[in-house]
C-alpha cells in the first residue's frame, strides 16, 4: 500500500469553465487566480514540487469541456484532476440533466481509469443569488443529484457546496452573481482540499461567514437593483446566446502545460 506521502499530488490538472479559469478573482489585464490556482497553492505548501496545468475556458458547456479538455488532460497524465462544469448548461434554454451528467461521468471514468484521483463540486441554489433565475433551481438540484451518484460510482471526491448555506452568501459572489468573488474562490479551493483530505485542510469552508449577510434592498430600491443587474449582466449574456456566441469564443486555456506553482505572497 502506498504511503500518504506517496499519494500526495505531484501533477494536478484542472478541467472546466469560468470558475476553474478564475473569472471573478482578478481580471484579464492583471491575470486571473481562481479556485484551481488556489487549490494548487494549497497543495504546493506541502508538496513544493507539484506541477499544475489549467485547461479551463469560460463559457464552456460540459460537452465542450469533455471534447476540448479531456484529451489534453489525459496526455498530461495527472495524478490529480478537478472537473467542474455544468452551470452553463443549466442556464441554457434546453437542458438535459442526464446528458450533462453523462459528459461529467465520462470524464470521471477516463481520468480515474488512468490512475488519477478526481474531485468535483456540487452547485449552490442559483435562485438564492439571482431571483430572476428561480426557474433554474430544479435544474441545479437534478444535476447535483446526478453528480453525487456519478462521483460515487467512480470514487470521485465531492465538495458538496449545495449542502452548505455559506455557498449562497452574497459576499462570496462577484457583482454578476454568477462568478465567485475572491473569497468564494478561496472557499471552493478549501472545500475541494477538504474533500480530498489534503494536509492542512478542514471543514472551515462549511461554516457561515461572521456576521449576517447584507440584506437585499426592499421595495423600489430592490426592483431598481434587479433592473441594473439585468441590464449590466443578464442583458449581455442573453445577447450572446441570441447571436450564438460565448464569452469563451477565441479563448484558449490560460495554463495548458504542467508548470511549477508559485505561491502567492
Amino acid at each position: 500500500m502506498e504511503s500518504s506521502e506517496q499519494r500526495r499530488p505531484t501533477r494536478y490538472v484542472a478541467l472546466g469553465d469560468s470558475q476553474s479559469e478564475g473569472v471573478g478573482d482578478g481580471d484579464d489585464r492583471t491575470g486571473l487566480r481562481g479556485c484551481a490556482d488556489r487549490l494548487a497553492e494549497l497543495i504546493a505548501v506541502h508538496e513544493p514540487d507539484v506541477l499544475y496545468a489549467n485547461l479551463a475556458v469560460r463559457g464552456r458547456l460540459a460537452a465542450g469541456v469533455r471534447e476540448g479538455q479531456l484529451g489534453p488532460a489525459l496526455a498530461l497524465r495527472p495524478d490529480l484532476a478537478t472537473v467542474v462544469a455544468g452551470v452553463n448548461d443549466v442556464l441554457r434554454p434546453k437542458f438535459d440533466a442526464d446528458e450533462v451528467a453523462g459528459h461529467l461521468e465520462a470524464m470521471f471514468a477516463a481520468l480515474t481509469a488512468q490512475g488519477a484521483r478526481v474531485a468535483t463540486v456540487t452547485f449552490p441554489d442559483i435562485a438564492k443569488l439571482v431571483p430572476l433565475a428561480k426557474g433554474a433551481a430544479p435544474r441545479v438540484t437534478a444535476l447535483n443529484d446526478r453528480i453525487r451518484r456519478a462521483a460515487e460510482r467512480h470514487g470521485v471526491a465531492v465538495a458538496d457546496f449545495a449542502r452548505h448555506e455559506a455557498s449562497t452568501d452574497p459576499r462570496m459572489w462577484s457583482a454578476d452573481r454568477l462568478h465567485a468573488a475572491p473569497s468564494g474562490h478561496a472557499m471552493i479551493a478549501a472545500g475541494v482540499a477538504h474533500a480530498l483530505g489534503l494536509p492542512g485542510s478542514d471543514d472551515g469552508w462549511t461554516r457561515p461567514l461572521p456576521g449576517p449577510p447584507p440584506l437585499a434592498p426592499a421595495g423600489l430600491r430592490g426592483v431598481a437593483g434587479e433592473l441594473r443587474w439585468a441590464v449590466g449582466f443578464a442583458g449581455p449574456w442573453i445577447g450572446r446566446r441570441l447571436r450564438g456566441r460565448s464569452s469563451g469564443d477565441g479563448r484558449t486555456a490560460k495554463r495548458p502545460e504542467l508548470l511549477p506553482v508559485r505561491l502567492a505572497a
